[in-house]
């Protein structure tokens, strides 16, 4: 491979544009430039800012002709370019999609993509092992927070890969085995867009919603364990929601428990909003679950208005914190388990379907691979 490339491909809107990658890129970004061939301000792809055919085709075997003199290569995609087909998806895509095309000239670049990925397949294993990405199109839903990564398969003329990014309310990585896993999408738009809104974007939901309820768990089991640290408090149920008591009263014990139990308490008001808002008990095994979640809602408004005041800065006394924080934490441990039951037994609601209009046809092939 050699240190310096440029690899040419047809726009739609643009018509040639050109992308550069190999260690020694920039020896192919001043041959660009010195053909003609401007950047963009919003990406870093070259495009040759002309529609006349003749001298497009001039300025190309110009630059390829600089190019050979310079030691850069110079390769024809047999793809259209990847912004539009990005750009076609996420126009079919339920919902409001932007896509954005991202160029990672230097072989080591597309690493800064490994410690955001959300994915255990193809996707992940290409990205972390394979040097032949030079490029990529993101596709966001600010709406829902999604965020996609849209790639040519190594290896494949025609097909992409799509995977996610981890959401920003989740901490997840690649290697996670509860990741979802990244699809081979068609070159046709509609059924790339099929692929993602029918198969991948049900899966990721469904992991977001796992990983989501997981945490919660996670961290109601650390509160449990911090009152097992303390032999002289325990939980007392009571009419409707526990009561914390100390069997010696011990008020320095408490406050060390509550300051303890609000910290992990942090992740359950991070992700058991959205979980609420999914769980349906009367459409579950346990209807009678449906007072207790009202109470546990209740006291994720009452542990917001908290986290808002301390956030403020605004005066707020460890008695007051702890006077407003123990309610919460009292009922989460009285009925936390309910919610869980009913978290697990819920999901996610299916985004809308893509319809492809009749009238679509196949994607136009790209230009003509360059022979010398």
């Amino acid at each position: 491979m050699a240190d310096a490339q440029i690899t040419l491909a047809y726009s739609r809107g643009t018509g040639i544009v050109a992308v550069t990658n190999g260690e020694q890129y920039k020896s192919a970004e001043r041959v660009l430039r010195a053909a003609g061939f401007r950047r963009g301000t919003e990406d870093t792809v070259y495009r040759l800012p002309t529609a006349d055919e003749a001298t497009a085709r001039a300025v190309v075997t110009g630059m390829v002709r600089r190019a050979e003199e310079h030691g850069v290569s110079v390769t024809t995609s047999s793809r259209r370019f990847i912004g539009d087909a990005a750009g076609d998806i996420a126009l079919l895509l339920p919902g409001q999609w932007q896509y954005r095309v991202e160029v990672y000239s230097h072989p080591v670049w597309q690493g800064d993509l490994v410690p955001y990925l959300w994915d255990s397949g193809e996707l992940a294993q290409a990205v972390r092992t394979d040097r032949a990405i030079p490029y990529a199109a993101t596709l966001k839903n600010p709406g829902s927070g999604t965020s996609l990564l849209l790639v040519e398969r190594p290896g494949h003329r025609l097909e992409y890969l799509v995977g996610a990014f981890a959401p920003e309310f989740l901490d997840e990585r690649v290697g996670d085995p509860h990741a979802p896993r990244s699809v081979v999408l068609p070159p046709l738009p509609g059924r790339a867009a099929q692929a993602i809104a029918h198969r991948y974007l049900p899966a990721y939901d469904r992991a977001v919603h796992e990983r989501r309820t997981a945490r919660v768990a996670e961290a109601l089991d650390l509160i449990r364990s911090r009152l097992g640290g303390h032999p002289d408090l325990r939980v007392d149920a009571g009419l409707g929601a526990a009561n914390l008591r100390g069997s010696t009263v011990s008020g320095a014990a408490e406050g060390r428990f509550l300051d303890s139990a609000w910290r992990e308490f942090l992740t359950v008001l991070d992700h058991a909003p959205a979980l609420l808002e999914r769980c349906r008990p009367a459409a579950s095994a346990w209807p009678q679950d449906a007072p207790a979640l009202l109470r546990l809602a209740a006291t994720l408004k009452d542990a917001a208005g908290v986290r808002a005041d301390l956030n403020s800065g605004g005066p707020i006394s460890r008695a007051e914190h702890h006077a407003r924080v123990r309610p919460v934490i009292e009922t989460w441990l009285t009925h936390g388990e309910r919610f869980l039951r009913q978290a697990r037994a819920c999901a996610p609601q299916p985004r809308s379907r893509v319809v492809v209009p009749a009238s679509l046809r196949p994607l136009p092939p790209g230009m003509r691979p360059h022979t010398r």
